[in-house]
């Protein structure tokens, strides 16, 4: 039997364990990245790793062993360096410093079916830990988009190689991945690359036949643990079986024995990568138990927030051979998977896992069919999708708002429909209007996010509320309700909540007095799967800003009191400006003070440089001009080489007191840049700002409003249903 990392040693002759779970996965025998990456020592490479790297590679794919495969550096920064007696490649501070990044690229690559990418790396740094360590990115680049997507980062040092598994989701669009390294702090920092491996299928798969164990790995415990099993070398205290996949003795498995139990209750735990991409279907594995002997197999779901959920136990000893397990897997948030077996003492006998596989289809007799999120979400611009209401009469109405200076449009678009309670026109104080959602199947963790207005009310508490309702019962759960909140600002609300049995979601809005009385709005509810507060969620695609967190990509050639500045709440001066953002209501925006700039004085913004592509690309973002005296804002394209920007979209003077949404449509096919610029009105009364800014490849979806120079709406949005 032998350790995780190396097919040659035997434990019960003192051969190696398996290393400390540090989250990642390891290779005890691959060659060690020191302070720097060497280039003259010669460095030891397991036989059986070699075997396995010399083997044709699938496209994506590169063992660095005498050149990059296809993966070239990008010359506008510092280049990998190709270690000279192969195996990896490094970029390190002997030829670069703080700061400096490397790029790798690949070749187009294709993903027709769901692939799984894995990438064997190290980041070493100097003793101690710095405040500003290396990082290392994986980005995914879309033909038809002008950003990059970013799919993982990295920047834990390590003495030995880690590896990870990110799953990538089948599609017809060509792509490339993208590899950044970024050298932190310290005059002794490297980051090396060993191995990229893109193959077909999902990264929980395994048959246990690599050196990487796909990802797989073992929770350290003094006395039992998960070891690699079969091979040339056979010792043990029980008789193993032969492996599942090639029906001999030279395939592997994995395998538990109880040999050195010294106390009751002890646990093994083998840990899977975790999940990247919303999967559903079937999970199958092999196992194999000993007759007779006392221990629990059980099969674990674990989320980012160390929530476990069993979902298979062993229920029969089984067959003395391999046996089939069948179970329905549904993980539409990041969830790893553990195996763990439970001795009671140190005759429990062994247990044996091979061949885990998974399909997206359902296991046999099962016939439930995934949650929907679409389903379960609306925006009411058709109609209120899958919610209704309980009675007859007045209750929640779907109302749409011509955009003014006195009353706000809805969220979705500052021009679209909402729901609207209105308490004012109830004959009795103690008014209900109820809005029941979709039944949410049970025991599925949801994160609940909508937005609503209050108008009116001078007391605001319990105005708004939510209820959870389980269908077997007839008791309702609140789950939130609002506290206090400004008066006619759309303000975000999230409530992560799960619950065993199906449940509905319910809101209520209440009039406690008959004197006090007023509106209630609510737009753009959506239900997700997951929690609202993931500690794993990366942050937004390059194409996106939501200025809650700094400026993203965005620049201005100058700084001062006129140019475009980030705020949260109301701007300073009265009667103009938005009185909170639209991504939440409490959040950050970009404006220009007017009362800081002169009659016709510019501020300009500009984007990161972009991608050019062939297609059309769509740039959404909301916008905010209220104000007697507001001037211009406009949306220029600036092409890479061109010493003139080209205006795409225009608008003139007052607005709404809500945000709106824009829609511009362009095409470009050179490295670009979008730049807005803000003209300061006649009077101090014209702040301007912008929020929620969105690039997507493709034509925009809605066409509403994406003429250039346009200084009014059409004739269809003059429409007022309330």
């Amino acid at each position: 039997m032998v350790g995780i990392g190396s097919r040659q040693q035997s434990a019960e002759h003192g051969g190696h364990r398996p290393q400390q779970d540090d989250g990642a996965g390891s290779f005890p025998g691959a060659p060690k990245v020191g302070a720097k990456a060497p280039r003259t020592e010669t460095r030891f490479v397991p036989a059986a790793l070699q075997l396995v790297r010399a083997l044709d590679l699938p496209a994506g794919s590169c063992a660095f062993e005498e050149n990059t495969c296809g993966f070239d550096s990008v010359l506008a920064f510092r280049p990998w360096i190709l270690n000279e007696e192969g195996h990896y490649i490094y970029v390190d501070t002997s030829f670069a410093k703080q700061g400096d990044k490397a790029l790798l690229l690949s070749s187009d690559l294709q993903a027709e079916e769901w692939s799984c990418l894995r990438l064997v790396y190290q980041i070493a740094t100097s003793s101690g830990s710095p405040s500003d360590p290396s990082q290392l990115n994986l980005y995914v680049r879309f033909e038809d988009e002008s950003f990059d997507r970013l799919l993982w980062s990295a920047n834990e040092p390590s003495d030995s190689w880690l590896i990870a598994s990110l799953d990538l989701q089948n599609t017809s669009k060509k792509f490339k991945v993208l590899i950044e390294g970024v050298l932190g702090l310290g005059n002794t920092a490297s980051i090396a690359l060993f191995e990229i491996k893109m193959t077909t299928g999902y990264c929980i798969e395994c048959d246990f036949e690599e050196n990487h164990l796909c990802g797989f790995v073992n929770r350290w415990n003094p006395n039992v643990n998960w070891f690699v099993g079969g091979g040339t070398s056979r010792n043990s205290h029980s008789v193993l079986p032969q492996d599942h996949t090639f029906k001999n003795e030279l395939g592997h498995y994995m395998y538990v024995d109880s040999v050195y139990i010294k106390h009751f209750q002890e646990v093994a735990q083998l840990i899977s990568p975790m999940t990247t991409a919303p999967m559903s279907g079937c999970l199958s594995f092999y196992y194999q138990l000993q007759q007779g002997n006392d221990n629990v197999f059980s099969l674990y779901s674990r989320d980012v927030t160390g929530l476990y959920e069993e979902i298979w136990k062993t229920n029969s000893p089984g067959n003395p051979a391999w046996n089939l397990a069948e179970v329905e897997f549904s993980a539409p948030y990041p969830m790893e998977l553990i195996f763990e077996v439970a001795f009671n003492g140190p005759n429990g006998g062994y247990v044996a896992l091979d061949d885990i596989s998974f399909s997206p289809v359902h296991c046999q007799n099962q016939t439930e069919l995934p949650f929907s999120a679409i389903e379960a979400s609306c925006n009411f611009e058709e109609d209120l999708c899958n919610f209704y209401q309980d009675k007859e009469g007045p209750g929640w109405a779907r109302v749409k708002v011509k955009p003014n200076m006195y009353r706000a449009g809805d969220h979705t678009s500052g021009l679209g429909y909402y729901l609207l309670a209105n308490t004012k026109f109830t004959s009795q104080p103690g008014y209900i209007g109820r809005l029941y959602g979709p039944s949410l199947p049970g025991n599925l963790q949801y994160c609940l996010r909508f937005y609503y207005a209050i108008y009116g009310f001078l007391k605001m508490s319990d105005t708004l509320a939510v209820y959870l309702f389980e269908e077997n019962q007839v008791v309702q759960e609140k789950i939130w309700s609002v506290l206090e909140s400004p008066r006619g600002v759309w303000m975000q609300a999230e409530i992560s909540f799960k619950k065993p049995m199906p449940t509905k979601v319910v809101f209520m809005s209440l009039c406690k007095s008959f004197w006090d009385c007023g509106l209630v709005a609510l737009d753009d509810i959506a239900i997700e799967l997951g929690s609202c507060q993931s500690p794993e969620k990366l942050p937004p695609p390059p194409g996106e800003c939501t200025f809650e967190q700094d400026e993203c990509a965005f620049t201005q050639e100058r700084r001062n009191r006129s140019s475009w500045h980030r705020r949260r709440g109301e701007t300073p001066t009265s009667y103009t400006g938005p009185k909170g953002d639209h991504t939440t209501g409490v959040g950050y925006y970009m404006y220009i003070e007017a009362s800081h700039m002169v009659y016709g004085q510019k501020a300009h913004l500009s984007s990161g440089s972009l991608r050019g592509v062939a297609g059309k690309h769509c740039l959404a973002f909301f916008y905010h001009m209220y104000g007697a005296g507001t001037g211009l804002l406009s949306v220029y394209l600036k092409k890479e080489g061109d010493s003139e920007e080209s205006l795409l979209w225009r608008r003139r003077g007052e607005q709404s007191i809500s945000w709106l949404r824009a829609l511009i449509e362009y095409s470009c096919e050179r490295q670009h840049q979008i730049i807005f610029e803000a003209i300061r009105g006649m009077s101090i009364r014209s702040d301007i700002a912008i929020d929620d800014v969105k690039f997507q490849a493709g034509p925009c979806a809605e066409m509403e409003d994406i003429t250039p120079q346009s200084s009014g709406y059409s004739e269809d949005l003059n429409e007022i249903e309330y």
